[in-house]
């Protein structure tokens, strides 16, 4: 499992750089730049949970080896 998620969080912050990528910075609202904000928050918020997630298997590991 810590492959796994390992691997996704590398996936969306890969996505997040993409994104950042497709940002014009003069009209930061408008067309492809609003698709590109959706996405590195939808990202960003992908790399939140999946690191919320590896440190509650964590926390599962340490009370279960007690």
């Amino acid at each position: 499992m810590k492959i796994f998620t390992s691997i996704l969080v590398i996936l969306a912050l890969a996505l997040i750089v993409f994104n950042i990528t497709l940002l014009d910075f003069k009209n930061p609202f408008q067309g492809d730049s609003a698709v590109a904000f959706i996405g590195i928050a939808a990202s960003f918020c992908a790399v939140l949970i999946l690191l919320i997630f590896r440190i509650s298997k964590r926390i599962e590991e340490k009370t279960h080896g007690r």
